[in-house]
């Protein structure tokens, strides 16, 4: 029993005072309210984060490995398929660029002389010979015959195809025809001419016995913008044929000397190739060239004839095996857009000697 219970007109102890949440005194008689729990400090919450973050990163981390390891073993094995490819193919390459024809019954032996005649070309000397040479000696090659369309090129590469066919014809003892399609000019002819016969289509062209040296002189030019030109030589004539220099009277007549006596050359070999068929006029070496029907009957060709006429009708072998080695694509490529605009260049710029 408190003190004031008795009493009359006491008031009842309202007890210990209490306090609202937001801390202002709450009314007499109000229940306490419970204090509410601590709230739980930064720290602790961000250890929780990242205690829940760990297998999630975990679990990226192997997927992203396992992922990566699987992108390897995929380019690995791209790059074995695209590898095995590319050596097949050029295994294939090489086969058909270095194939020879193996020996077999009766035939026509067929070498193709096309293009411009000069070195790191189809119808180089170097690949002529050989295609010739296993020609001539394949025991069923019945005969050599060289299809030809070319407007000539080189005097050193048809000489020495020159040379080398009538060498083969004296080893084999086989006869060798030249079969001529749209153009047969200066060195292509200079080949010719070492055939035992020449056939032609009548609207081929033949002939062009002729020399020729071409090239740019740039010495007007020059001097209309002041453009000094800086040559230094040991020997007098070691700038001879510069482009950028004026060509003296002494050096333009060494050059047409050089060209006379290679333009002799190629006249004999046509008068030993042609013999007492060849028709000699004053044209006949001029450089001229004249179509299949009318070289017929100046003597520079023989007969109207197709490659299949002549295999046919002359050889009596219709079968043609063809001994040309041929350039792969890689190749053409390079000489077309390479090596081809470069030496275009170096023509235009120096002069260069042709039989065309």
């Amino acid at each position: 029993m408190t003190p004031n219970d008795d009493l009359p007109g006491a008031v009842p102890d309202p007890g210990p005072a209490t306090l609202n949440v937001d801390n202002t005194p709450a009314p007499p008689g109000t229940p306490p309210v419970a204090a509410a729990a601590p709230a739980p400090s930064a720290a602790a919450s961000a250890t929780h984060s990242v205690v829940g973050l760990e297998p999630v990163l975990e679990q990226f981390a192997r997927e992203y490995l396992r992922d990566r390891r699987s992108d390897r073993r995929w380019r690995s094995f791209f790059r074995l398929i695209w590898l095995g490819i590319i050596a097949l193919f050029a295994w294939f390459l090489f086969l058909q660029r270095h194939h020879t024809p193996s020996p077999s019954g009766p035939h026509t032996a067929l070498v193709e002389v096309r293009g411009e005649i000069a070195v790191d070309t189809e119808a180089s000397a170097e690949n002529l010979l050989a295609a010739l040479r296993p020609a001539f000696e394949d025991h069923g090659a019945q005969a050599v015959v060289l299809r030809m369309n070319s407007p000539g090129g080189s005097p050193v590469q048809s000489g020495i195809v020159y040379d080398e066919i009538r060498r083969l014809k004296a080893l084999y003892k086989k006869p060798v025809y030249a079969v001529v399609e749209e153009m047969c000019a200066s060195g292509c002819y200079y080949m010719a001419a070492a055939a035992d016969e020449i056939y032609v289509d009548k609207a081929s062209v033949v002939g062009s016995i002729g020399v020729l040296m071409d090239g740019f002189g740039f010495t007007g030019v020059m001097e209309k913008y002041g453009v000094e030109r800086r040559l230094l030589t040991a020997g007098e004539n070691k700038g001879m044929l510069d482009p950028f220099s004026p060509v003296s009277e002494k050096q333009r007549g060494f050059a047409q000397a050089m060209l006379d006596q290679i333009h002799r050359q190629f006249i004999k070999a046509v008068k030993d190739g042609r013999g007492k068929r060849l028709k000699e006029t004053p044209e006949t070496f001029s450089g001229l060239f004249w179509n299949g029907e009318e070289s017929i009957k100046l003597g520079l060709a023989d007969k109207i004839g197709s490659l299949d006429f002549v295999a046919r009708e002359v050889v009596k072998a219709e079968d043609v095996i063809d001994y040309t080695p041929k350039d792969n694509v890689a190749e053409r490529l390079a000489k077309r857009f390479g090596a081809a605009i470069g030496e275009g260049s170096v023509r235009a710029m120096r002069g260069v000697i042709n039989l065309r």
